[in-house]
């Protein structure tokens, strides 16, 4: 039996996240209740109406209408909904490339489809985000070494996790150019697009740019609602006919009550208030960030984070991630998350998207740990 590749952060968050005092792991916002999701007792009446049967398996024709508006040009057939952006990433993955085949990957990163390539014997060459100063920037030489005639697709996050960064309209000319070369897919996690910290614009996807692109897209960061596991990719209809075919055997479908309340989510009326919502957490969390880390400077680096309620900073200590991470929770009962579980150690990634409260006192106790156990 092949050695397997286990999805470390997964494992770490499901593990800890609900035994420690202080949780700065998450990468998105404090979740939406139920209650503001449908204020009015009109949505609520027709809610509990809901017959709780089987639903359509790719979405309701309402939900890909929504979704398919973020999208220009787009239209319900190049939508299937899917359990979060981790099944719209692992059966687009499955559906269009094979064992054997090379893919690049952009580093740091959510280590999903990195970790479900090797597990399916397929060849994995890494580019990288480089930082200096707190900015971070795509290495086009190492970006154009990673994509040789071999490579088959590319893996980006826009905007990107852990580090916040968004790409810049020359990043993605080389990425579209890269591509076209090649011939290869460009797979784009665009999950928190919407959460902007400094820009009023949101992100733009990359669908459009270039004809082989499949766009992943979620519910869970930049709309505050994890809980209702939806996701979905955008693609030409004949890669959505392939990729519903893997999506059968997977999961089936999204549960219907999500399914329900991800139309209200994404309607025209309702998505900018989710979106402004979101938008607030993030900048009323990255300030606190911010003037932390600057009177903790001797210890960690700056940050710069341009879009998500990430932090993801270098610090100053000759030790791997993984055991500060583990050091600070025993010590501490905060828990972060180690820069190996992205593909970068060196680094830990800490929440900022939460209340004010709760994050100054879960940084308090990083604060005492550092001095504890540095000075």
């Amino acid at each position: 039996m092949s050695a397997f590749q286990p999805f470390e952060i997964e494992r770490l968050m499901s593990r800890w996240e609900h035994e420690v005092d202080y949780n700065l792991s998450e990468s998105g916002v404090h979740p939406v209740p139920l209650r503001d999701l449908l204020p009015d007792s009109c949505a609520l009446r027709e809610f509990l109406d809901t017959e709780l049967g089987y639903p359509q398996t790719n979405g309701t024709l309402a939900l890909r209408e929504n979704i398919s508006r973020l999208y220009p040009g787009a239209s319900p057939e190049n939508v299937l909904t899917t359990v979060g952006a981790v099944e719209a990433n692992g059966i687009a993955l499955a559906s269009l490339f094979d064992p054997g085949d090379e893919i690049a990957v952009m580093l740091p990163n959510y280590l999903q489809i990195w970790g479900m390539a090797l597990n399916a014997s397929m060849r994995v060459n890494a580019f990288f985000l480089r930082e200096t100063g707190g900015d971070w920037k795509l290495d086009l030489n190492e970006l154009n070494t990673a994509v040789t005639d071999k490579t088959k697709l590319i893996a980006i996050t826009n905007p990107n996790n852990p580090t916040g960064h968004i790409l810049s309209e020359e990043e993605i000319d080389a990425l579209v150019a890269a591509a076209a070369r090649v011939g290869a897919w460009i797979l784009t996690d665009e999950v928190y697009a919407g959460a902007e910290r400094l820009a009023e614009k949101e992100t733009p996807s990359l669908w459009g740019r270039y004809d082989k692109v499949l766009a992943v897209g979620s519910l869970s960061k930049a709309y505050g609602l994890p809980g209702l596991r939806t996701g979905w990719v955008v693609a030409p209809p004949q890669a959505i006919e392939e990729i519903w075919h893997r999506h059968d055997y997977a999961t089936i479908a999204i549960g219907k009550l999500a399914m329900q309340l991800a139309t209200v989510a994404l309607s025209p009326d309702r998505r900018p208030k989710l979106i402004d919502r979101t938008r607030g957490y993030v900048r009323r969390g990255f300030p606190i960030m911010d003037a932390w880390l600057q009177e903790q400077e001797a210890f960690f680096g700056a940050c710069s984070s341009e879009a998500g309620a990430i932090a993801f900073v270098s610090y100053r200590r000759d030790v791997k991630s993984e055991k500060f991470v583990d050091e600070l929770r025993e010590s501490k009962s905060v828990l972060i998350v180690p820069g190996e579980h992205f593909g970068l150690d060196g680094y830990v990634r800490i929440s900022t998207g939460l209340d004010p409260k709760y994050l100054n006192t879960g940084l308090a106790r990083i604060s005492e740990f550092i001095h504890e156990t540095v000075n």
